[in-house]
């Protein structure tokens, strides 16, 4: 089916090992994309994945921690996070970013693991 509509998706917490972000998410054979919200006075705690990741923020502001770099981003600005790259995040007002990843073949976003992992 090439056409979404956001509204219609079941939402889902995307990592709950690391994060509170609940979203609708779509996946195709090399990309995800998901809408995620996270609530003010959370956090994404620091973590990295095999994934190439964009965060485009819609409303709110995190603090955005990639490597050694730190940033406050708000509605409109995106922030590229590299494959094997530790990062995190802290919600500073509810927040609403359309995240996109590619498809690493093994890795499971969900479960933050490799899928032959137990």
């Amino acid at each position: 089916m090439p056409f979404y509509k956001w509204s219609e998706l079941e939402p889902d917490t995307i990592t709950p090992s690391y994060s509170l972000g609940k979203g609708p998410s779509i996946e195709g054979e090399k990309m995800a994309a998901a809408l995620i919200h996270y609530p003010a006075g959370s956090v994404a705690n620091p973590h990295a994945h095999p994934n190439e990741q964009f965060q485009v923020v819609m409303k709110g502001k995190a603090r955005y921690r990639v490597g050694g770099e730190e940033k406050v981003l708000g509605p409109g600005e995106v922030v590229l996070i590299p494959a094997n790259t530790e990062h995190d995040l802290e919600i500073l007002e509810d927040l609403e970013v359309l995240n996109f990843k590619d498809i690493v073949p093994g890795w499971s976003v969900k479960h933050a693991r490799w899928e032959k992992e137990k």
